[in-house]
């Protein structure tokens, strides 16, 4: 596994080493060891799995209390994945980082505690799985908007998104719960 910094230094992208022939391909896509010595916890205790159309944008997703690290993959398709820093004594506070991840190129993203994370959907469906470090907890999950001009995400959309009706109503950076 290749493990590099990105803008954020604290987020990771992890380009696995794949092995391939005329069968198909092989590659891990966890080991313990080699994620935990490049800063990624050696605990996660939940898995989640969506499946989303084009166009459909989560995010941006965190929670107040029981902050999560996320481990994220698309194993179908194609999503724009995105990390805005939003650790109010952070040098990178409210600086975002954007990513494309795809069954295609295998790549994952490590999001650590402290992050809102979202992601579009560029494909026409696209399966997205992702390891937490801590559990769902609904009383405390928190939705930062997902166009808010104060961070200035960059997503590549060619019309309006898709939107659950919490991440139309995510409160603007200003205005939302942030992390000390």
């Amino acid at each position: 596994m290749k493990v590099t910094p990105t803008a954020l230094a604290d987020v990771l992208l992890i380009e696995p080493r794949v092995f391939g022939d005329a069968r198909g391909f092989f590659f891990e896509s966890y080991n313990r060891r080699v994620l935990a010595g490049a800063g990624v916890p050696d605990e996660f205790v939940q898995d989640n799995h969506s499946r989303s159309n084009r166009g459909v944008l989560r995010g941006l997703h965190y929670q107040v209390q029981h902050a999560q690290g996320k481990l994220v993959r698309v194993t179908y398709g194609e999503v724009y994945d995105v990390a805005v820093d939003i650790r109010r004594s952070s040098p990178t506070f409210a600086r975002w980082v954007g990513v494309h991840l795809s069954a295609e190129n295998k790549r994952m993203l490590w999001i650590p505690p402290g992050f809102a994370h979202g992601f579009l959907v560029l494909s026409a469906a696209a399966e997205f799985l992702y390891k937490t470090t801590d559990y769902w907890y609904p009383e405390f999950e928190r939705t930062l908007l997902w166009n808010d001009a104060a961070i200035g995400i960059d997503w590549p959309l060619s019309g309006a998104p898709t939107l659950a009706a919490k991440d139309s109503a995510g409160a603007p950076l200003a205005a939302a719960d942030v992390y000390p």
